[in-house]
């Protein structure tokens, strides 16, 4: 079925979550956004495997970069959405339909902005990055991401989150000698010899760094253990999978630095690495996108899209209707009312510069 996208912007997020993509499987979703833009003669339009960009070209002073991803979790018996007493429920109602929905009321609406507009509608989000359709549009478009300031939909309950933290992790690894565990002295328990790093691990003490006037909290934790060779062996290998949320005034090496004397005596393994993105708070695009919602914001503690828009030089926050602890979660939903002023505070922002929050 078709986007109308002369209904209220609720009603096209119904549309938009009742249309599955789960991850890797976004084809029907972005025909079905691709069809509706290219409907639109005020935009230009570039397809990319299941990833969509839509441009004003007014040569305007200024451009803005609006994007969101289209995929979604696994299912977990949440569709087909529904409505209830001022909440939208269905997968992908909070992470991040209602936020592509902002997106293409805009897209349809505003014909004559203030400001140029790039609108970016990107598959495979929830997944490794090797497959994330922005990142995939850095590297073979770069100039389709040209702007002077971005923002990305993520749910953020419908208010600004500057910047993001990094994500690192690591395998800690000791090793041990195998033996019949009938005999256990005559072996070395690898997993015995974990106790040290967990108890580093439990002395940790976060650092909390204000950065643009935002105080970031970074986290260092253990989220896996494996080893174990059989009921009867002694484990001559035990592994500590640690997680490191690192602030963005870390860069990648920084980071991994620190890790690495933390661990210092044991071998350490990166698995993944993903920097952070400083808030840029204190450039004149940023400035004015906060003053015209009210000055209020508030720092990103999880890892988004806008760190991409910062490897290009581009300053960009989180913005987006939706509670992320719901994202992700079987009874996810978003709230009516931040879908609309989400749509409200954009279009007041691109189309006459002011804004009723």
């Amino acid at each position: 079925m078709p986007l109308d996208l002369s209904a209220d912007v609720v009603t096209l997020t119904h549309q938009l979550v009742d249309i599955e993509s789960v991850s890797h499987h976004e084809q029907e979703i972005a025909d079905a956004v691709e069809a509706a833009l290219r409907a639109l003669p005020h935009l230009t339009v570039t397809r990319r495997g299941h990833t969509l960009v839509a441009r004003t070209e007014l040569g305007r002073g200024e451009r803005v970069v609006i994007a969101g991803h289209l995929d979604t979790v696994p299912l977990n018996d949440n569709l087909p959405s529904r409505l209830e007493g001022g909440i939208l429920h269905g997968l992908g109602t909070c992470d991040m339909k209602g936020g592509d929905a902002v997106m293409l009321k805009l897209a349809a609406d505003l014909t004559e902005p203030d400001r140029d507009l790039t609108f970016i509608f990107y598959e495979a989000e929830e997944v490794d990055s090797v497959h994330n359709g922005l990142r995939k549009l850095t590297e073979s478009d770069p100039g389709l991401l040209e702007a002077d300031f971005a923002i990305l939909m993520e749910p953020s309950n419908a208010a600004v989150e500057a910047g993001c933290q990094g994500t690192m992790r690591v395998d800690v690894r000791t090793t041990g000698e195998r033996s019949h565990s009938a005999r256990s002295w005559k072996g070395v328990n690898a997993i015995h010899q974990a106790a040290p790093i967990l108890a580093r691990l439990n002395d940790y003490v976060a650092r909390q760094p204000v950065i643009d006037g935002l105080e970031y909290h970074e986290g260092l934790n253990a989220t896996g253990i494996r080893g174990g060779v059989a009921g009867n062996v002694i484990p001559d290998e035990c592994v500590v999978e640690v997680n490191f949320r690192f602030a963005p005034d870390r860069s990648e090496q920084d980071a991994e630095a620190f890790v690495r004397d933390f661990f210092e005596g044991y071998e350490v393994t990166v698995t993944d690495m993903a920097a952070g993105a400083m808030p840029g708070l204190d450039r004149p695009a940023a400035k004015a996108f906060v003053e015209a919602v009210g000055g209020r914001v508030a720092p990103k503690f999880g890892w988004t899209d806008v760190a991409q828009f910062t490897k290009l030089g581009v300053p960009a926050v989180n913005f987006g209707p939706g509670d992320p602890m719901f994202a992700h979660k079987q009874d996810e939903h978003v709230p009516v009312e931040h879908i609309e002023r989400c749509e409200r505070v954009l279009r007041a922002w691109l189309g006459d510069g002011g804004v009723q929050a």
